[in-house]
């Protein structure tokens, strides 16, 4: 790993994102690689999952079911699906360790290997590199971006998702497990957009309500001629702002993208929304990132 300079971090400060090539290794990139393997082949489909649509009323349940089984998913590591991968019984249409779109969002807590790599001492290093004082993790993901039905994700701020006061205090860690390119898609960015602070919110809704969590504010029409492509290799880390504008294009390749991420709040000085859909619990508070 090339070391971390006072230049990097005022690229960061200054764009947003900082990339640094060759973080991990190949074979810290691998055995990643091969744990989620064997978390795949022991997955269950939630039920949620399986039910057939039918009447107006259940496909309301369904809905509770799929939105229940997210709300309660910050301490526990869930499945989440690629659109149109299962029949309306459950079964899947193509071999379920190409259906998977995500996997979240405590890997970081309970699997050895993840937490490994979450706490490793460069990842610590970097972090008071960067100043932070008192980080927590405060959720992981596994993301897959399967080849040829891997789904977009539209231009957005992680900040509306993990709100803080004051805001500015949340840091993504994004780690290509495998070469992420223009055509298999990489992470797009609006240099210089984590100033603006933020136009959306995504909170819990009032108890009672349809959908679990609603949005406040809308996300303005972006041109996509802002956009930088940030193409990075098997190993390479991403950080990303929590207010930077970012997305990425469908998956058109032949070949995935997988990716591990994780979000780290500084906590000194910062409190953490009631409202966010994640909330530390009692089995699981927001470990220290420091160990």
């Amino acid at each position: 790993m090339a070391s971390v300079t006072q230049q990097h971090i005022q690229k960061f400060h200054k764009d947003g994102f900082l990339a640094l090539e060759q973080f991990f290794s190949a074979e810290e990139c691998d055995s990643m690689r091969r744990q989620i393997q064997g978390i795949v082949a022991e997955m269950e489909v939630p039920p949620h999952c399986r039910t057939a649509f039918s009447t107006r009323e259940e496909e309301q349940l369904q809905a509770q079911g799929s939105s229940d089984y997210f709300l309660t998913s910050g301490d526990k590591i869930r499945f989440f699906f690629e659109k149109g991968v299962l029949d309306e019984k459950g079964n899947f249409l193509i071999p379920k360790e190409k259906s998977v779109s995500k996997i979240g969002h405590a890997l970081h807590a309970y699997d050895p290997v993840f937490k490994q790599i979450t706490h490793s001492p460069k990842v610590q290093e970097l972090g008071r590199k960067l100043g932070l004082e008192r980080p927590v993790v405060v959720q992981s993901m596994y993301i897959f971006k399967q080849p040829g039905i891997g789904g977009e994700v539209t231009p957005h701020q992680d900040a509306t998702f993990l709100h803080t006061e004051p805001l500015g205090r949340i840091l993504g860690f994004w780690i290509a497990l495998e070469d992420a390119t223009q055509e298999n898609g990489c992470l797009w960015f609006i240099p210089g957009s984590h100033t603006n602070g933020i136009t959306r919110r995504m909170v819990r809704a009032a108890s009672g309500a349809s959908t679990c969590v609603e949005f406040v504010g809308s996300e303005p029409a972006y041109d996509d001629k802002q956009f930088t492509p940030l193409p990075i290799r098997k190993g390479g880390l991403i950080l990303i702002h929590g207010e930077v504008v970012h997305k990425s294009e469908l998956n058109s390749s032949e070949s995935s993208r997988h990716a591990f991420t994780f979000h780290v709040m500084e906590a000194k000085g910062t409190t953490w929304s009631k409202e966010n859909w994640l909330q530390p619990t009692p089995e699981l508070p927001f470990p220290s990132l420091y160990t």
